[in-house]
């Protein structure tokens, strides 16, 4: 598996008309028609970008933070959840813009607007419909403006060099199987800050959730092969939805599957490492995770009515660190914070990095 890498900057997605993704719904669901339908509808080639309000001086260490918004349905209570964790940079998934399910919200766009950050975002997914079973019911009779979904990395400094990383083929969402109909699939956005004099290289990762640990691990190669083009050996940081659920997604909502896995490693879904090749990949390529991820503690969120919200025993989203320090690795809750109800199925992850000290020269050098 190759990755492919787009650098083409816009201030603004293409727009993808409805009449366009209505005729789409009606044409052939196979592998080459999809092929052609990313290279026509333009948006899967560009990553959107617009700086920071403001220019603020360059920071000693960064405080990084990565979310699964699941959508971004709740965009204020959302941003004040991550006011509070006051990140320079956060690293986002999930990502609406022009939505009916979302409020027809530029979800990335007007949350860094809220929390003073510029941004970049790359399309994941053009949605052909409303959405999943739940957002069909809730939405029916409306129509999307746009049918943007994706992933974006908002920041306070300037981000350099972005660039879109399309980690498959895609096309095995198309034909509506895996209970929604999209074009695309799945990718991850990079860009560049400066921090300590060292410029740090970030990625907003998305893994295919309708996958097994052989194929996360392969989309995790083609995007550290992407990275070692991009700023080979440089320090880097990436994270977010790695979806490890340490057995293929089929496996996990069948018990005569999920049974014995689990009494064959009880705690598989909260530690699953050992089970998943990404981790091997990224040990290669010299990334570390155990400095920059709290231990012991999953990252999903169950979402019920009201406030019926908490945080189960299972570990999705990760950091992946390469030369920078790290301290303060947390997973936060992801509720409003006025009425305690969740905001998404994912927690927030954050953690602080600092480059390496600058070695200064010996007495006597030039």
């Amino acid at each position: 598996m190759s990755a492919r890498v787009f650098h083409e900057v816009v201030s603004e997605m293409p727009a993808v008309s409805s009449e366009t993704r209505r005729e789409i719904v009606g044409a052939d669901a196979d592998a080459n028609r999809h092929a052609v339908l990313e290279a026509e509808l333009g948006v899967f080639q560009c990553v959107e970008q617009r700086p920071p309000p403001t220019r603020r001086a360059q920071p000693r260490e960064l405080c990084i933070a990565a979310w699964n918004m699941e959508r971004g349905r709740f965009l204020a209570p959302a941003a004040g959840l991550l006011s509070r964790v006051a990140p320079d940079v956060v690293l986002l998934s999930e990502m609406d813009a022009g939505m009916a399910r979302s409020g027809q919200h530029h979800t990335a766009r007007e949350l860094a607007a809220t929390l003073g950050h510029g941004y970049v975002y790359a399309v994941e997914f053009v949605e052909l419909g409303l959405g999943g079973p739940e957002e069909r019911e809730r939405c029916a009779g409306e129509e999307n403006d746009h049918g943007l979904h994706g992933s974006a990395i908002t920041s306070s400094l300037p981000l350099l060099r972005p660039v879109v990383v399309r980690l498959d083929a895609g096309g095995d969402w198309l034909d509506g199987s895996r209970s929604e109909a999209r074009v695309g699939g799945r990718m991850a956005v990079l860009a560049t800050v400066r921090a300590g004099g060292t410029d740090i290289t970030l990625g907003s990762i998305h893994l295919e959730s309708h996958s097994d640990p052989e194929h996360r691990g392969e989309q995790m190669g083609a995007l550290l092969e992407a990275i070692e083009v991009y700023s080979p050996g440089a320090p880097a940081l990436i994270g977010g939805d790695l979806n490890t659920m340490s057995m293929p997604t089929s496996h996990v909502f069948d018990p005569v599957h999920l049974k014995p896995a689990l009494e064959a490693d009880p705690e598989r879904l909260l530690r699953p490492v050992r089970h998943e090749p990404l981790f091997g990949r990224a040990r290669e390529s010299g990334f570390e995770w155990r400095i920059c991820n709290e231990e012991g503690e999953g990252t999903h969120r169950h979402v019920g009515e009201g406030s019926d919200s908490h945080r189960t025993p299972v570990r999705l989203d990760w950091f992946l660190v390469r030369g920078l320090g790290c301290s303060g690795a947390a997973v936060i809750d992801a509720v409003d914070l006025a009425t305690g109800e969740g905001l998404s199925d994912h927690e927030v992850l954050a953690v602080t990095v600092r480059p390496p000290a600058q070695r200064l020269p010996a007495r006597g050098s030039p």
